[in-house]
């Protein structure tokens, strides 16, 4: 399977560490010369993971149209702010019917647009799927054991997700409910800062308690009002990903 990595950020480069331990081809996008170089000649990210020596056959380029030839599978792992001018990019080099995966979590503040809205509307023709729950790139990267989830409507999106990126210590779940798994990842971090901000005030485990349980439930009900599962919230993409973004450092 040949797996193109849109983004040398710091889960961008985990997944293809771990695509290319799964027999994958992987080529990364970056567009810093000096990180397509350090990725090439080296075989590591200096800037997120230093540490981690990347699989041999990993190659980069600051080409799209090269990372994206032939691929199966085109992964998205950039900020949210850039994923409207990278989808117009990819839909002057994109292959037909070409699967797309996000793990970008965040909504676009014009419309309140998910990430999959923004790659729906300007690459109509592509089933599209997100990646989403608690994943700390570090702890994966060290191989501690993960559990995460994979959202689409098209059963061939969640299948190379799972041959691409599935492992023992990085377990994948399946998900029809899109909508759900993306909001998790996405308003996870304002509930975040809330707790952060109760730590600093330092209010009682009880507060804690309150803030996570209302919140988990405020996200549900949005959800609901947007067409997904509410019971969506109770698996690694809603209280998973809550938690470990409210409790991390």
């Amino acid at each position: 399977m040949q797996i193109a990595i849109i983004g040398a950020g710091s889960f961008g480069t985990v997944l293809a560490d771990i695509a290319a331990h799964n027999q994958c081809q992987v080529m990364m996008y970056a567009r810093r010369p000096e990180m397509v170089h350090a990725i090439n000649a080296f075989h590591h990210n200096p800037q997120y993971h230093p540490d981690l020596q990347l699989h041999a056959s990993i190659t980069a380029s600051s080409d799209l149209a090269e990372v994206v030839r032939g691929a199966d599978l085109v992964l998205l792992s950039v900020p949210s702010r850039a994923m409207d001018a990278i989808c117009q990019a990819l839909a002057k080099v994109l292959e037909p019917d070409v699967a797309l995966l996000s793990t970008t979590k965040g909504i676009q503040s014009e419309g309140f647009q998910l990430m999959s809205q923004i790659i729906g509307q300007r690459l109509p023709s592509h089933p599209v799927g997100v990646l989403s729950g608690p994943n700390l790139a570090h702890e994966i990267a060290t191989r501690h054991l993960t559990a995460s989830v994979v959202a689409s409507q098209a059963p061939q999106v969640r299948q190379l997700a799972r041959d691409a990126f599935a492992t023992k210590y990085f377990r994948l779940y399946s998900s029809e409910d899109l909508i759900s798994v993306e909001l998790g990842g996405a308003l996870k971090n304002i509930y975040a800062i809330a707790a952060g901000l109760a730590d600093g005030l330092g209010v009682g485990q009880n507060t804690k308690a309150l803030l996570l349980t209302r919140a988990l439930a405020e996200m549900s009900r949005l959800s609901a009002h947007m067409g997904g599962n509410p019971l969506s919230f109770l698996g690694l993409a809603g209280v998973g990903d809550l938690y470990v973004t409210s409790v991390s450092p």
